[in-house]
């Protein structure tokens, strides 16, 4: 079978291996759609994310659809969820999984990812897609979960007031959450022309430049705000973009005593912000962590169509040319590139 394994700093091979099999507990897919993220990104950039680094050529992609082709569920097409949690350790125990001590991740470490035509996968990580959801679709299931855990860490007020900066397709998938959440303004920022242009499309009320916005231009207006005090900033701000620009225009967006969501992802695995900023302002933060146990919920939104995710994808390449495919995200000239084994 073809799989594609990343040999080190941009270097992603793809080559031809022996088709795997099932282990206990374990079912076989064949993949049909992986999304490239910005944390694969980090590695195809760094060969590292945080304080991970490549060990050994690794197969990456853990936004994933497919279909089982082995055991009882042969031929149900399936959104795969990239997480294995131990069960066994505190942060299991105590129902947060994505916190696990133990946790193996798809992509991650040394754990193949998805980038292969056929991968066994633990059967209850296998989750049944809808006729109404795509294969497509299914692999961006996994990053509007990461978006809707970032929505569940924000504790947005219905009827409150939000930002959203850095609008790549987790921060689009977010803003469509929250103008489902009853958000009454919404604010985008996103320094790229044709990322704020599709912020619009999915519900922003307004999309700003950064290069362009102010702290004061970050804010409700008066006349949307229901008091004086909310009139000087958002209720709560998501930070999407993974750079320190982003936190302080999050920081800076927010009214006192708001909250902050930090989503991105730094390259150095460092995030560096004014103390007296955060401090003056009393601000609650939040940090984001992949997802917890939010996929059934993922998917019930997709089947009804609250959120749009195959206009999301602007990019579809087969398995064989991953190395430009990661090249062509790595550029950022669309939103979602997605890889068809």
């Amino acid at each position: 079978m073809h799989i594609a394994r990343l040999h080190g700093i941009a270097d992603l091979r793809v080559e031809d291996e022996l088709a795997p099999e099932a282990g206990a507990g374990e079912t076989l897919v064949r993949v049909t759609a992986v999304g490239i993220c910005g944390s694969d990104l980090h590695w195809y950039e760094d060969g590292a994310i945080g304080d991970a680094k490549l060990e050994r050529p690794l197969v990456p992609g853990h936004e994933g659809a497919g279909e089982i082709v082995s055991g009882p569920r042969r031929g149900e097409r399936v959104a795969i969820d990239p997480a294995i949690p131990c069960e066994a350790c505190p942060a299991c125990r105590e129902g947060r999984r994505n916190l696990c001590h133990n946790i193996l991740f798809s992509g991650h470490g040394v754990t193949d990812g998805m980038l292969r035509e056929v991968m066994p996968w633990p059967a209850d990580r296998l989750h049944p897609l809808p006729d109404r959801v795509s294969d497509v679709g299914g692999a961006m299931l996994e990053p509007l979960g990461v978006a809707l855990w970032a929505l569940d860490l924000g504790r947005v007020p219905f009827g409150g007031t939000a930002a959203v900066v850095g609008c790549g397709p987790v921060g689009l998938l977010l803003i469509q959450l929250l103008r489902a959440a009853g958000v009454s303004r919404l604010i985008a920022v996103e320094p790229l022309a044709h990322r704020r242009e599709a912020a619009a499309t999915c519900g922003a009320d307004e999309v700003l430049d950064p290069s362009a916005a102010s702290p004061s231009s970050v804010s409700v207006p008066a006349s949307a705000a229901d008091s004086d005090f909310s009139s000087c900033g958002v209720d709560v701000a998501f930070e999407m973009a993974g750079n320190d620009d982003g936190v302080r225009i999050a920081m800076e967006s927010v009214r006192p005593g708001g909250h902050v969501v930090l989503g991105g992802i730094p390259g150095s695995d460092t995030t560096t912000f004014r103390a007296s900023l955060a401090r003056g302002k009393e601000l609650t933060m939040a940090m984001v962590r992949r997802m917890n146990e939010v996929y059934p919920r993922a998917i019930d939104l997709a089947a009804r169509g609250v959120v749009a995710l195959d206009p999301l994808v602007t990019s579809r390449i087969p398995l064989a040319e991953a190395p430009a495919a990661f090249a062509a995200a790595q550029r950022r000239e669309g939103l979602k590139v997605v890889i068809t084994p």
